[in-house]
């Protein structure tokens, strides 16, 4: 291998990570309702979400409040968790996947509406389901090399627009099994969001040292799951063997460059469904009592997937434990990144 693929940070810690669960909880019973009329028609059972991907129920924000606005009460919850005033704060990078707009970025409102200084850069980093972690190393690259001194990474997804245009779809006369099949995992996204802060560990004595880890590319994959606003359309299958190719490449890269991942205290993976997850751990061999499971209850809910369930867990994580966070995101890429709590 050549490039970047392995990396460690030298003096950064997380200081606080934090979730918004949406308030309205919309069951997969409820999905099947909706589309009783093509599920007949097309002959498919229901109870598809439950039984294949897992996914009993999902979150949609109430009427009137905004993904942005969710992203917005998580980075303040983070800051106020941290003990950082928002005129310390160097670096503000917004990952949610839903956005209202092409430009201006997301992060401009969520800036504004949490005062940041002036001085503060932000900006939106998109790459699907990854984007919080990648969210994260970047920052933590900027806080070694002495450029910022503390950095709010947020993301707040909203994934009832979606999942009402491909209701409207699927439920035409002419829609077919494949078309079904291809807009399936659009039915598990849920809707939440996320916050993290990150600083300089020397400042924070007993904060919880971010050490590094690996990230991996697999771009020949990028038209497996392909999403817009008004839908997603997933080859469910492909995504699975190119997700877990990528991670086992990724995984044994890592542990040839000194990273020893087998026995961490938890496993906080990207929530995506039961054969995803099954997958992952059969693939890597990690064990399933240390793999905490939240998609049944809030979805898929893209890029703060995976801080929404490390902010759960952080309850129960007692000091020195050993994390992984680990994720794959549609293109394909994958990253893990460890943390000694």
């Amino acid at each position: 291998m050549t490039g970047n693929a392995t990396f460690r940070h030298e003096n950064t810690a997380l200081l606080a990570v934090t979730s918004v669960e949406a308030p309205v909880v919309v069951s997969s019973a409820e999905f099947d309702e909706r589309l009783a009329p093509s599920l007949k028609r097309l002959r498919l059972s229901k109870r598809l979400l439950e039984r294949v991907a897992g996914v009993t129920e999902r979150r949609w924000w109430s009427p009137g409040t905004a993904f942005d606005d969710a992203a917005i009460e998580a980075g303040a919850k983070a800051m106020a968790e941290a003990g950082i005033e928002p005129g310390q704060v160097g670096l503000l990078i917004n990952t949610s996947v839903t956005r209202r707009n092409l430009e201006p970025s997301v992060a401009v409102k969520i800036h504004h509406s949490l005062g940041l200084p002036s001085s503060a850069m932000n900006f939106d980093l998109a790459n699907a389901c990854l984007g919080f972690v990648n969210g994260m190393t970047l920052a933590a690259n900027m806080i070694d090399s002495g450029q910022i001194k503390y950095a709010l990474i947020v993301a707040g997804e909203d994934a009832q627009g979606t999942q009402e245009a491909t209701f409207n779809r699927l439920n035409r006369p002419t829609s077919t099994r494949e078309d079904f099949l291809s807009e399936f995992a659009t039915l598990t996204l849920g809707s939440g969001a996320a916050a993290a802060v990150i600083g300089p560990a020397d400042l924070h004595p007993g904060s919880h040292r971010i050490l590094g880890g690996v990230s991996r590319a697999g771009t020949q994959h990028h038209e497996l799951c392909v999403g817009g606003v008004d839908g997603m359309y997933t080859d469910t299958k492909g995504l699975l063997d190119g997700g877990l190719e990528l991670v086992v490449d990724a995984w044994h890269e890592a542990q040839t460059d000194g990273w020893k991942w087998d026995s961490m205290d938890r496993y906080v993976t990207h929530q995506v469904s039961n054969s995803y997850t099954n997958a992952i751990i059969k693939a890597v061999n990690l064990v399933r009592e240390r793999v905490p499971i939240t998609f049944p209850r809030w979805g898929n809910v893209g890029p703060a997937s995976l801080p929404m369930t490390l902010a759960q867990e952080s309850q129960s994580l007692n000091a020195g434990d050993r994390v992984l966070c680990l994720g794959v995101g549609s293109g394909l890429n994958t990253s893990m990144m460890e943390i000694a709590w």
